[in-house]
């Protein structure tokens, strides 16, 4: 390296802590301030907003058109959509089941949750035979459970007994509903099923990223757990890579930091750097060497500059930093998401490589908000309104396509008219690619498909571990 080789890494050393700390600025910015910076950077001229309603109208038109293609799982889903209370309860009974052992607990949390839902409020609305056939399922079930509720009634000794009969009969047949529900989240239970049904079931045009399912790493036997399960699954996607597809045409993987250190927390920084990054480092030389795009997903946002030493201090090593292969997932509800993208594409020139970025909205919301309150926090480290979050998730998609040429913008959406925004601020570019999860979205992107590629977020592993 000579003299003005070493100048300029120099530079941009100091450009890179220039703008962590434009990072650490933006953590608990007031939201009102933060938000006008960032309608600016969003804002189209009255054409491009025309441009857009119409390319999402015609979305959600084609959405609504193929309502009678979707398969009975998908009906019911959204039949039963967690704006409504019955969705709500399914949702806690899907969650809880999953983690009740006996069956007693199990049978008092179906009777308290089925029992005083509305069942009836969805019969026929739907017009699928199975959506109506489980709303029908779900009355009874509910009349049947709530026979002996309380022990001061005055019940027959027929009434007894039957509550007592079907309370086994309907908890099995909600823990195989359970499953039901599940597959339909899950690409496989490993990796080889998985990718056998993506083959299959798919689009030419789409896409995968495979995700191991699972919390985070407890203990370092749970951590040794999904790095193994991670290597095998890079290996496997290397070794059944079409070998005409390009990197980001290939199938890809996505891991968790959190799941492969039991302690992944600021407060343990050196030992993260010392024991994580050489794990990590050995995941993203296998991909490399095996081109097997490799993702670091998001966590939480206490996590965010933890996971941006990571992944700057791998970036940055000799067999990762020309390789256009690694890359990081962005959280649009963060308030630091804008400035997050200002400094990896300072990274990405400094590497002289592409950095795949996924841009999410977010999925810790809940979590994020009660954190800050717990700790007393003046602000919060995301937007507490869904509309600051569509301006931001824009103004980020904005400067990724601004910047095409340092990244590879990975834009995951479910919603039409984000989609409509960025098919406009497009254009005629194609080195983008749209994301979606596996058992979501599917109508919405059929309808562009053929023209631009959808990666599907792929859970694998078994439904217990959603």
């Amino acid at each position: 390296m000579n003299i003005k080789e070493r100048d300029s890494d120099a530079t941009g050393y100091q450009s890179l802590d220039i703008l962590r700390r434009k990072i650490d600025d933006a953590y608990l910015q007031d939201e009102a301030e933060c938000l006008a910076g960032l309608l600016e950077l969003a804002n189209s001229d009255l054409v491009t907003a025309h441009n857009i309603e119409f390319r999402a109208r015609d979305l959600v038109d084609h959405v609504r058109d193929n309502i009678k293609k979707q398969d009975s799982i998908e009906a019911f889903l959204r039949e039963y959509s967690l704006s409504s209370e019955e969705g709500v309860v399914l949702m806690c009974l899907a969650e809880s089941l999953l983690r009740i052992p006996d069956n007693g607990t199990a049978d008092r949390l179906i009777r308290d949750k089925i029992a005083p839902a509305e069942w009836h409020k969805h019969k026929g609305v739907s017009r699928s035979l199975f959506v109506n056939a489980s709303t029908w399922g779900l009355m009874l079930t509910g009349n049947l459970v709530n026979v002996g509720r309380s022990s001061s009634e005055n019940l027959s000794v027929f009434s007894n007994l039957l509550s007592r009969v079907g309370e086994p009969v309907i908890r099995t047949v909600l823990r195989q509903a359970m499953k039901l529900m599940g597959a339909q989240y899950v690409m496989g239970s490993d990796i080889e099923s998985a990718c056998s049904r993506s083959i299959k079931s798919f689009h030419a045009n789409t896409r995968f990223s495979f995700d191991m399912l699972g919390e985070a790493a407890l203990s370092n036997k749970d951590a040794e757990a999904y790095y193994v399960a991670y290597q095998q699954a890079i290996r496997y996607l290397s070794e059944h890579r079409n070998a005409t597809d390009t990197l980001f045409e290939s199938a890809s993987i996505s891991i968790k930091l959190s799941a492969l250190h039991p302690r992944y927390e600021f407060s343990q920084k050196a030992r993260i750097m010392d024991e994580l990054i050489p794990r990590v480092q050995a995941l993203a030389e296998l991909a490399c060497a095996g081109q097997v795009a490799l993702t670091l997903d998001a966590e939480e946002a206490d996590r965010l500059d933890l996971s941006l030493d990571v992944f700057q201090a791998i970036k940055l090593t000799k067999n990762i930093k020309p390789w256009d292969g690694f890359g990081l997932a962005v959280q649009a509800y963060q308030k630091r998401a804008y400035p997050v993208l200002m400094y990896l594409c300072e990274l990405a020139s400094l590497c002289q490589s592409k950095i795949p970025v996924r841009l999410v909205k977010g999925a810790y919301w809940d979590t994020e908000i009660k954190r800050a309150q717990e700790a007393g926090l003046e602000s919060y480290p995301v937007f507490t309104r869904k509309p600051s979050t569509d301006v931001s998730y824009l103004a980020c998609a904005k400067y990724l396509i601004q910047h095409c040429d340092t990244f590879f913008p990975q834009f995951a959406t479910h919603n039409a008219h984000t989609l409509a925004a960025i098919l406009e601020f497009a254009k005629n570019e194609k080195q983008i690619e749209f994301q979606r999860l596996h058992g979501m979205g599917e109508s919405l992107y059929s309808s562009i498909i053929e023209q631009i590629p959808c990666r599907v977020y792929a859970p694998v592993g078994s439904y217990k571990d959603l």
